[in-house]
């Protein structure tokens, strides 16, 4: 099971254009450094953390964490920006906590698809991720980077807008005596098939800043899952996907695929 729920990045299946990908994503990048973080900006990421999210591997709680940096405020906005100076994301901070949890309706199969992967990740991840995310987006919404007809995890839009969407395209259309066909893709297990390499090609794309680069490159990198039961305790290196239950998740799932939004299609 752990070989279903921790997906691998398979090298030998890449085609000719992977593999161009992997080349570009990994030459350097030459764009100015991004501001270091504020005081106010850590605070507000350590107040989104939740009390009544589970810990991660460290079993360090929200509350605990959140009574530390009243206790030393500059020395953890220290830490966070010099791993930002640095284009590191402790590696400590990417051991995570899966916990399989199972689909409604599929309780007595046998199919390891029945099964959810949650992450739970250390609190003092989870705060530097909020931090990153809460930069990234800026940045992306800031220089309007994004497709207009991006829907998912966006801020003020909606599955019903993207229906409403549709049906002013097909209405539009009748009015005009044409036929419309729609075709819908279902990207299957879709946070564990992010790509790495595609994110940060994205990124290039977008001219990211330096220090965001870096460190976003150092979150996607030497990442370890951990699943134990009552007898077994197994350890498996991450190398593709976006942790369901993280902060960056849905925000580089929407950069990774904004590329898909932006195909013409010839009539």
């Amino acid at each position: 099971m752990p070989e279903y729920l921790i997906p691998k990045d398979e090298e030998d299946n890449d085609t000719e254009y992977h593999n161009t990908i992997r080349i570009l994503s990994a030459r350097p990048i030459q764009t100015a450094d991004d501001r270091e973080y504020t005081t106010d900006k850590t605070e507000t990421a350590i107040e989104t953390i939740s009390s009544k999210k589970a810990p991660g591997e460290d079993g360090i709680t929200s509350d605990i964490f959140k009574c530390a940096y009243k206790q030393f405020p500059k020395l953890i906005d220290t830490i966070y920006n010099e791993c930002l100076r640095q284009g590191c994301f402790p590696k400590r901070r990417k051991r995570v906590k899966v916990i399989p949890i199972t689909n409604p309706g599929k309780e007595d199969t046998r199919d390891p698809s029945k099964h959810r992967p949650i992450s739970l990740i250390n609190v003092g991840g989870k705060v530097l991720e909020e931090i990153l995310i809460n930069r990234i987006m800026h940045h992306v919404y800031t220089n309007n980077l994004l497709n207009n007809n991006q829907f998912g995890f966006t801020p003020t839009k909606s599955t019903t807008d993207a229906a409403v969407t549709v049906k002013e395209y097909v209405e539009d259309g009748l009015r005009h005596g044409l036929i419309t066909i729609l075709v819908t893709l279902d990207v299957r297990v879709a946070f564990d098939s992010a790509w790495w390499p595609s994110i940060l090609k994205t990124l290039k794309d977008f001219n990211w800043p330096r220090n965001l680069y870096y460190l976003t490159k150092s979150y996607l990198s030497q990442r370890t899952a951990v699943m134990s039961t009552n007898t077994v305790r197994v350890e498996r290196e991450v190398s593709r996907g976006c942790p369901q239950g993280s902060c960056c998740g849905p925000g580089l799932w929407n950069n990774q695929y904004n590329s898909l939004l932006n195909l013409e299609f010839r009539k």
